[in-house]
């Protein structure tokens, strides 16, 4: 099985099971550069997927929470070669590990090498929100010649014919993001949202997650019968700021006492 298809097949077996897949994000390096690998690995016991955030000096797409993450790690000298040293040297987690990443470090480190080291990493995937679709042909290459996902993002004002075009390019899932706008925020699900996510998961071949705003068990219950998976991001960031278990939260919000 190549990297990517663990992804998608991870979150249909979470699906399977009749629960929406968890795709759970931490800050590389935050709060701690010396709890990265025992957070990557007590959050891969709890999720489905987990998706490791590559700090970056101005994270256009990320609220007030990751950016505060995102300037911390750096203030510790967090790098993605950093982090792929760190996964490298770690046991592999049960759960698949995608890298969310701004272009920037990416081209810096060169498509090529990235994509060799990121498999030497046990890494899976990335997402990139500032690599448009357009754009993307070069690292979609890179990451393939080594068997990995470029998760492609849709929004509720996407076209349909670019929706088309961008479900069928996507590996792994398709992230589904649910409003216009930055993370952090509480995300309402109206019915304009739900039949939004309901079109993306028509077009696509490979599972649908939806994310940005997503905070609790009474979003993940409106949302689940819509996707396939929930991205959950600066709510379990929160958790770990304020020093809680990540394990109980992210069993808290599936409902379910032991995994």
């Amino acid at each position: 099985m190549k990297p990517h298809e663990t992804i998608s097949a991870a979150i249909r077996g979470a699906k399977a099971r009749g629960e929406p897949a968890l795709v759970a994000y931490l800050t590389a390096g935050f709060p701690s550069r010396d709890s990265f690998k025992q957070h990557v690995q007590t959050i891969a016991a709890a999720a489905d997927v987990v998706e490791i955030g590559v700090p970056f000096t101005d994270p256009m797409a990320d609220g007030v929470t990751i950016q505060r993450a995102s300037q911390a790690a750096l203030a510790q000298g967090v790098s993605l070669r950093w982090i792929l040293e760190q996964l490298t040297a770690m046991p592999r987690c049960k759960a698949p590990l995608v890298l969310m990443s701004y272009l920037n470090p990416l081209l810096a480190f060169g498509p090529q090498a990235l994509a060799q080291s990121a498999v030497q990493a046990g890494v899976a995937g990335f997402i990139v929100p500032d690599l448009p679709f357009d754009e993307s042909a070069e690292m979609r290459a890179a990451l393939d010649s080594q068997g990995l996902a470029l998760v492609q993002m849709v929004t509720p004002v996407t076209r349909p014919r670019r929706l088309e075009e961008i479900c069928a390019s996507s590996q792994g899932f398709v992230y589904a993001v649910t409003m216009t706008g930055t993370t952090g925020k509480s995300v309402a699900v109206p019915a304009e949202v739900t039949r939004y996510l309901d079109t993306v998961r028509s077009r696509s071949p490979v599972p649908v997650c939806a994310g940005f705003g997503i905070r609790g068990r009474e979003q993940l219950e409106l949302l689940q019968d819509h996707v396939d998976g929930v991205v959950i991001g600066s709510a379990l960031v929160e958790v770990l700021e304020r020093g809680g278990d990540p394990v109980r939260w992210l069993l808290d919000l599936r409902g379910t006492e032991a995994r």
